[in-house]
Formats: structure tokens, sequence, C-alpha cells
């Protein structure tokens, strides 16, 4: 596999430490929302490790975001050669693989299968892009806690647990969310961030996420990141293709 070493120097996240007090005369959630990473377009080159119920894989990505409407992802393994291909949008999954001519054409409650019910269309943009969810910026209930300047936001939406950890620059260092009564969790790290233009990216996200018996775990490292620029995002599924589930 062709990999690229970043550029740009790493900058390592402020580790959150354990909460030991309790925020009441400020609500913080204004200063995590000017630190989100604010973008029209996302565009990203990573190097990455995939494991899909124990398919283990490393792989070159392509990363596209159209804020709000979709995210291609092109997928290549050695030589550079695309593998698979993907189009997530609010609605739908669309997902080609090139090495055993199938593809998938699901709605976007597909996604289920791997996680709970309240991960959402935005929820995924956040996570590929170091951002806070937005559930969470707009849950008015939630609790902070700080210490040092770190902070943990906690709370629930619907089913879900939440736990948000933030250094002092209200980055994101670590996100859980977890579903007991359905066996369901999600976790994310973002362990450094590099400059892109005159804002701030997380360049090594951490995701893995267990639903039952189905388990994904995903370590990006983003060696280029570009935002606010023209994108295209080429999708079509083969004549000869068959649908990856038979039906």
């Amino acid at each position: 596999m062709v990999s690229c070493k970043a550029k740009k120097a790493l900058v390592a996240a402020p580790a959150a430490a354990a909460p030991v007090a309790t925020v009441k005369a400020v609500n913080p959630m204004e200063a995590i929302k000017a630190a989100q990473l604010t973008y029209t377009t996302f565009a990203a080159k990573a190097d990455a490790k995939l494991d899909i119920d124990g398919d283990k894989n490393n792989v070159s990505l392509t990363i596209r975001i159209n804020h709000d409407k979709e995210i291609w992802v092109s997928v290549a393994a050695l030589l550079n050669i695309e593998v698979a291909r993907a189009v997530i949008t609010p609605d739908s999954i669309l997902m080609i693989n090139k090495l055993q001519g199938v593809y998938i054409k699901k709605p976007f409650s597909y996604i289920y299968q791997y996680a709970s019910k309240q991960v959402s269309y935005q929820m995924l943009e956040a996570l590929l892009t170091g951002n806070t969810a937005p559930e969470i910026l707009k849950d008015n209930k939630a609790s902070f806690q700080t210490n040092s300047g770190n902070i943990t936001i906690s709370g629930s939406l619907e089913d879900l647990v939440y736990s948000l950890m933030l250094g002092a620059d209200m980055k994101v260092g670590q996100f859980n969310l977890s579903n007991q009564n359905a066996g369901q969790s999600l976790q994310a790290n973002n362990s450094f961030f590099i400059p892109t233009g005159n804002k701030t990216a997380a360049s090594q996200i951490d995701i893995q996420s267990t639903s039952q018996n189905k388990k994904i775990q995903v370590n990006l490292h983003y060696t280029k990141i570009d935002l606010d620029q023209p994108l295209q995002y080429p999708f079509s599924i083969p004549e000869r293709y068959t649908p990856a589930d038979g039906n």
C-alpha cells in the first residue's frame, strides 16, 4: 500500500482529566460550538485500519463530505487500487465492492445493525471530522463537570447515555455512547490535531462500534485535509453487479 506521511506538525490533544467539580454558573455550550470545525465541504486522505466483525484490512481512504448532504468514501488497497466505494446520505447507504462485484443499496437505517437508532447522519459526519455531535449541542439538560480547564459533558438522548470529554481548547478528546438494554456502544477518540488553513482539525480518529454480535473498529490517520473546495461525488452501480444480500 502506498502511504503518505503527514507534512504538517501534529499537536497532541489535551488529556481529559477526571472530573471533580460541576459547572453551574456558566454553560460552556457556546464555547464548544465556537470550537467546532466548520466547513461547507471536507476532503481528506487517510491511512486506515478497518476491522469489521474480525475481518481486518489496512487501506487508504479518500473521504469527501458535502455538509449535511452526503459522505463519499473511496477505499483503496495495495498499489492504491480502488476496491470499494460508498455514498451515505441522510436517507440512504450505497456501496459497491469491486472485488466481489456486488453492491448494497439500503435506507440509512441499515446502519442500525452496527449502531444505535439514535446515531444520525449528522452524528456520523461529526465522528469523521472530530466534531461534537449536534444532538449533544442541543441538549439543554446536559450536565457539565470541569477540572483544570478540561470538561466532561454527560446526559442522555432517549435510550442513549453519552459522555463527551473535551480539552481546554474545547476540542473533542473522547466521545462515548451506550445503550445497555440493546447491548450497543460507540466510542470515538481524537488524539492529535493539525492546522488546516486557519482552523484546526483532528488527524487521528479511532472509532469503535459494538451492537450485539456485530463490531466495527476504524482507526483513521488523516494525512491531508482540505476545506471548502469544489468537490465531485461520482457513484454508479455497474449493470453486471448483483446485490450483496441476494435481494
